[in-house]
């Protein structure tokens, strides 16, 4: 064959992959445009064209997949692919010396989605993964959701459990936590709270603090004691917070784990409810120190210009230092956003509960410090009454809503 002609089928193979690569990206963005088209229409509340969309989403994604696991088997018929058994190895090179184009496709799809070396140079194995990657949790979380405004609590519920099924698919890691939430919120609101307790701790599994390691978003200021390890630290900060007060607590104690405050504090919430005091504490300890450093962290980010009476060019590199909860409060209530910011967390509510463990547990002096606290917060609202009502009649409270 002359240069010529093997320049020309050259472009053409490469024209020919290129045409394959982009026909494969356009049909990836058909099915996350169209999950895009159908949250947007959630937003707008035109919730009956939107499962519509999401449906065809999750079908879009099935059938590109589906597509690639045909053109992936048709190639695994092959006589001469069959005579080499199991061997991944094997397959890639004859791909590669026979130009498959569609089984090249697969692999590639294959090994972006999913680490080569996790199949053990198996073809099986491969073709197993294969045919896992056409399901699309984010749709049918995105069906869930449909059917949760719409009061169908099972549908839902099963919506939901089917996308954390799938978590291994998700884009995005982090939102198995928000899953997990439905799935508590939903056995919450089904008085199951057995299955939400469990939907619970599979969160906060991913806290490393909790489960005794040390996690990189955890802080022990200047003056702490040193403690080599996680389990350790989180004793500690008990025996601080029982034996020198909330105030010390947090003037010695960092941790900003968002993913695991929601799940901490309703896990508080519950304990305190069926008597598992201690419990309790634990977990509203761990829910009260998180919600104070995302506060703390965003105060010592912005200037105190508004907090003191130096002019601007004098107070520029001025800026928030822990030193008590009632100084931390005259911040937030000075701050629009931190006020908003602690009535989506139940701050207060929080604060309270944390007293209240604290005083089942014979902790007396700790518990009426944030009780005091609470008193002189007109924001706390109701729990501002009830930690007045603790302070002039302690007790311990026999059934508490769970919402």
């Amino acid at each position: 064959m002359s240069v010529k002609k093997i320049n020309v089928v050259v472009f053409l193979v490469l024209l020919f992959l290129l045409c394959s690569g982009t026909a494969l990206a356009q049909a990836q963005r058909n099915w996350w445009h169209t999950l895009e088209r159908g949250k947007q229409m959630f937003r707008q509340g035109d919730f009956g064209n939107a499962l519509l969309v999401f449906e065809d989403a999750r079908r879009q994604r099935k059938a590109m997949y589906d597509r690639m696991e045909r053109d992936f088997i048709d190639l695994l018929s092959l006589y001469e692919v069959r005579r080499m058994g199991d061997s991944l190895d094997w397959v890639e090179r004859f791909i590669q010396e026979r130009r498959y184009i569609g089984a090249a496709a697969a692999l590639e799809e294959l090994y972006y989605r999913i680490p080569r070396s996790s199949f053990d140079n198996s073809v099986s194995i491969a073709l197993a993964a294969l045919q896992t990657l056409g399901e699309y949790p984010e749709a049918e979380f995105w069906i869930g959701e449909i059917y949760l405004v719409e009061g169908e609590f099972t549908l839902a519920l099963n919506q939901f459990q089917k996308a954390y099924e799938l978590r291994s698919l998700l884009e995005n890691p982090g939102f198995t936590t928000e899953l997990l939430h439905r799935i508590a919120d939903i056995h919450r609101i089904r008085q199951d709270f057995n299955e939400m307790e469990q939907a619970l701790l599979s969160i906060i599994e991913a806290d490393s603090l909790w489960t005794g390691g040390i996690p990189e978003n955890y802080s022990r200021p200047e003056g702490a004691a040193a403690q080599s390890r996680g389990i350790f630290v989180r004793q500690a900060m008990t025996r601080t917070l029982e034996n020198n007060g909330i105030d010390r607590f947090l003037t010695l104690y960092r941790y900003n784990n968002n993913a695991s405050v929601n799940a901490h504090r309703l896990l508080g919430y519950y304990y305190y409810t069926n008597g598992r005091h201690a419990r309790a504490q634990e977990h509203l300890m761990f829910a009260f120190l998180i919600q104070n450093t995302i506060i703390i962290e965003e105060l010592m980010r912005t200037p105190l210009l508004q907090s003191t009476n130096l002019r601007s060019t004098d107070s520029e590199n001025l800026h928030f230092t822990f030193t008590t909860l009632e100084n931390l409060a005259v911040e937030i209530n000075r701050n629009r956003r931190l006020g908003e910011f602690t009535e989506n967390i139940e701050y207060y509510k929080t604060a309270y509960y944390l007293g209240s463990s604290l005083y089942a547990n014979g902790r007396i002096a700790p518990a009426m410090e944030l009780w005091n606290f609470l008193a002189a917060q007109d924001r706390a609202g109701e729990w501002q009454i009830r930690a007045i009502g603790q302070l002039r009649s302690p007790h311990i409270e026999q059934l508490v809503e769970i919402r």
